[in-house]
């Protein structure tokens, strides 16, 4: 990519930012009539335009209900898509909209009605505008909230979500080149005033950037600690595969869903709690459990095993998470499914 965060993007970036897509057989766009969409479809439309073969792109717009403006957005973007010979379908989120927590029901819901045309017409792939801002911003929460090494990874380039894989190819472009490519290409674009609403977090964070950018704290620094976070992230993943592989070997004598006590807590803390979150999110009926709660329980774990247990075979620590029953004997640490709570009458 250019150097240049003011410049246009042009045909031979774009050409390397879709490349690893271009053997895909289609391609949903996730357009919502902002600048940062609206370049994605520009962007994706010229450079599908300039090959042979490629995916087919299909554009969908999410209705959200929730300002007046919004339909006539969507007709926008579909008057666009007509000139760029791409089909365009515009879905509405319907029904109750919750108190709090809007804008991650709303996120969820656009998921979902994104995965839902996607299968409709063949597309594995969901293509997002999110930028390097958007990625800064998103490490900003991770560090608010005392995120881990995965959190502070922040957003991938591409992920699996509600069956389809989620693509985000700007991820390192800045939102000032998109709005340029519009701005040369004669395209105007609407603004969401959410994007500046003190009631939710991305905007008041949006509104400190000048001032951390000013002490180096800018989008392209905060982007650079995500990435570093994820290659963090792939390398201990790659080593707690390997525990986990040592560990059922020593523990083949052991009850299944158990580790052998000893081998357990001669690893690393950090890879013993990334065991914890693997085992518990088996053995249990609630998915994977939270961070906090599993580096709790492992600071109790830890205090347990260091004390003496007057009979071989005591239990010196029994405590339930995520659905799972935690064991702990002298010799092992077992997992199991709690269990099913029994429903209130009345």
């Amino acid at each position: 990519m250019s150097g240049n965060d003011e410049a246009p993007i042009s045909a031979r970036e774009a050409s390397d930012l879709f490349a690893d897509w271009k053997a895909v057989p289609a391609i949903v766009l996730a357009v919502s009539g902002g600048p940062d969409s609206l370049a994605l479809m520009w962007l994706a439309a010229r450079w599908r335009k300039a090959r042979k073969r490629g995916p087919a792109l299909f554009v969908v717009t999410i209705d959200h209900g929730l300002r007046p403006e919004a339909a006539r957005e969507a007709r926008s973007v579909k008057q666009l898509a007509r000139k760029l010979d791409l089909p365009h379908r515009t879905l509405r989120w319907t029904g109750d909209k919750p108190n709090t927590g809007l804008p991650a029901a709303a996120r969820a819901a656009r998921y979902r009605l994104l995965a839902k045309v996607a299968k409709a017409v063949g597309a594995a792939h969901i293509m997002t505008a999110h930028t390097r801002d958007d990625q800064a911003e998103t490490v900003l929460m991770r560090l608010s909230r005392g995120s881990g090494i995965a959190g502070l990874a922040a957003m991938p380039r591409e992920t699996v979500r509600d069956g389809a894989v989620l693509v985000r190819p700007l991820l390192d472009v800045p939102k000032r080149r998109l709005v340029a490519t519009l701005d040369r290409a004669k395209i105007g674009f609407a603004i969401d005033p959410s994007n500046a609403d003190p009631r939710f977090t991305r905007p008041r964070l949006r509104e400190l950037m000048p001032l951390l950018a000013a002490e180096g704290c800018d989008s392209r620094n905060l982007a650079r600690l995500a990435a570093r976070a994820a290659r963090a992230e792939a390398a201990l993943e790659l080593l707690v595969d390997g525990a986990e592989r040592f560990l059922a070997m020593r523990s083949a004598d052991h009850p299944p869903q158990s580790f052998d006590a000893s081998v357990f807590y001669a690893l690393a803390a950090e890879i013993r709690i990334r065991l914890l979150l693997r085992a518990i999110g088996r053995a249990g009926r609630e998915g994977r459990p939270e961070l906090g709660k599993v580096e709790a329980l492992a600071a109790a774990l830890q205090s347990a095993a260091a004390r003496p247990a007057p009979k071989p075979g005591q239990i010196k620590l029994k405590q339930t998470l995520a659905g799972a029953v935690i064991t702990l004997t002298p010799v092992c640490l077992k997992f199991a499914a709690a269990p099913m709570r029994r429903r209130k009458t009345g």
